[in-house]
């Protein structure tokens, strides 16, 4: 499974991943250019990733993070997000009813809906699974200019940056983003100052789809017994107005009842 693993020290926010991006994916520059004025973390329906200030001095991308368990995935009622083998988590446009729960699901409140469009979508980062299966690195790392950004698999990544920890005493806050967190991502980041700005949630944090899926697989259960309840208490309300109702007539007519 493959990762991109972030350097939040080698990053200066001159935002080449994110224009190597909106190229990438044929989306409209000056729109996003316009939508990032107004959108509080950048990301819009024409806008995949962004850099943000996480600290003084310090700047981190920010697009989806590929969770291992995604909870929009989770989510999704018709099955428009799947997690690939590769790592992306992927989007079906053709599957898509636009109930939008992906966007409430998202721990990092991702997903974006094309509000300007008359057939909207949802839109988000595919970590250009398509240049994957080509063998070509996301756009957003063949654009980095300083190596803040790795492409590659997750587990060397994870080596590697526990590698760069050890060999950085000091440096860097002994923590690596998206290890553990809601079950791991494939977007990893090594940093010197807390990434709470990027959404980041308690390294102990559950991933949501363990906290829904037992329920859902219990749904069709619970709907069969709450059926089966319904149709009982029916039946008994129904016999108790029968009996009131026959004890409301004659002697004689409720003896031919």
């Amino acid at each position: 499974m493959n990762a991109i693993l972030i350097d939040v020290t080698r990053c200066t926010a001159c935002e080449k991943c994110v224009a190597a991006c909106t190229r990438s994916h044929g989306l409209d520059d000056s729109r996003a250019d316009q939508d990032r004025a107004v959108a509080p973390d950048g990301l819009t329906a024409h806008r995949l990733s962004a850099v943000l200030a996480v600290g003084k001095d310090r700047f981190a991308r920010k697009s989806c993070m590929h969770c291992l368990e995604p909870s929009c995935a989770s989510a999704c009622l018709v099955g428009a997000l799947t997690k690939s083998a590769q790592g992306p988590v992927i989007y079906d446009r053709d599957k898509c009813i636009g109930c939008r729960y992906c966007m409430l699901a998202c721990t990092f409140q991702v997903p974006r809906y094309e509000w300007g469009k008359t057939a909207p979508y949802m839109v988000k980062c595919d970590m250009c699974a398509d240049r994957q299966t080509h063998g070509q690195a996301p756009a957003c790392v063949e654009a980095c200019p300083h190596g803040a950004l790795k492409f590659g698999d997750r587990a060397r990544l994870l080596g590697e940056a526990h590698s760069i920890l050890a060999r950085n005493p000091g440096r860097y806050l002994n923590h690596i983003w998206g290890q553990n967190e809601i079950g791991g991502t494939s977007m990893l980041y090594v940093s010197d100052v807390e990434l709470t700005s990027l959404g980041w949630p308690p390294s102990d944090a559950r991933p949501i789809p363990s906290l829904t899926e037992p329920l859902i697989h219990k749904t069709p259960l619970i709907g069969l017994a709450v059926g089966v309840g319904a149709v009982g208490l029916n039946w008994i309300i129904k016999r108790r107005e029968d009996l009131a109702l026959q004890s409301q007539l004659p002697k004689d007519e409720g003896d031919k009842q």
